[in-house]
């Protein structure tokens, strides 16, 4: 995400919104309502508490090589429908709504196909043994995550890759705190199955124990 403060300060430049001194109250429902005034300032702070969900949605559903665009696909797209939000203290729920229907979207258009494979074995073929073996590890899991039930890979993606806690994630996605709960916990059991039996397969039938995930 470190194109993030770069692109959100290109949104606020693109005419559409003005300039205003920092925002006094600086809750999500306040900085909502400002933005809907045209306050490019409270946009930008939105952008910044808001990015990792959205990065963490869209690595749930699409090729990793494309999530860093839509994010901010995702943000031109929501700017201009701001007005249309009701409820302020939805900008959670209806941001994630309009993640996830810029996945599907991704999906429904003609696309050029990447050679994501072949990017990914040279840069193994550059990196330290124990780098490649990290980066294979984490590629394990992701790919683990993403073939899990929708709900539980979009929550556990949230937790394991972007660092939300599970408040935060309820807070920021508009998920009851019971929700996140359960997803989290049955996700993480489906997760360790799976890379078990992938470990039980890697060593020829022979069990081990995946490493610990934190």
């Amino acid at each position: 995400m470190a194109r993030g403060l770069g692109f959100s300060n290109a949104i606020l430049d693109s005419g559409t919104m003005t300039g205003t001194p920092a925002v006094p109250d600086d809750s999500d429902i306040a900085l909502v309502k400002a933005s809907q005034a045209g306050y490019r300032d409270a946009f930008g702070q939105l952008y910044q508490r808001y990015a990792r969900m959205v990065h963490g949605i869209l690595l749930a559903k699409v090729p990793v090589a494309e999530v860093e665009d839509l994010v901010h696909e995702v943000f031109l797209r929501a700017l201009p429908r701001l007005h249309g939000l009701r409820e302020a203290s939805r900008f959670g729920a209806w941001l994630a709504a309009i993640t996830r229907n810029m996945a599907k979207d991704y999906y429904r258009q003609p696309r050029v196909q990447l050679e994501c494979n072949d990017d990914s074995a040279s840069a193994d073929g550059i990196a330290a043994p124990n780098q490649q073996a990290h980066t294979r590890e984490v590629q394990e899991i992701l790919d683990g995550v993403r073939s899990l039930p929708e709900a539980y890979r979009e929550t556990l993606i949230l937790r394991l890759v972007e660092g939300m806690t599970g408040p935060e994630i309820a807070a920021k996605t508009g998920l009851s705190h019971g929700s996140v709960r359960v997803n989290l916990n049955r996700g993480m059991q489906q997760l360790r199955e799976k890379l078990g039996q992938r470990c039980v397969a890697a060593s020829g039938g022979r069990k081990q124990e995946p490493r610990k995930i934190d």
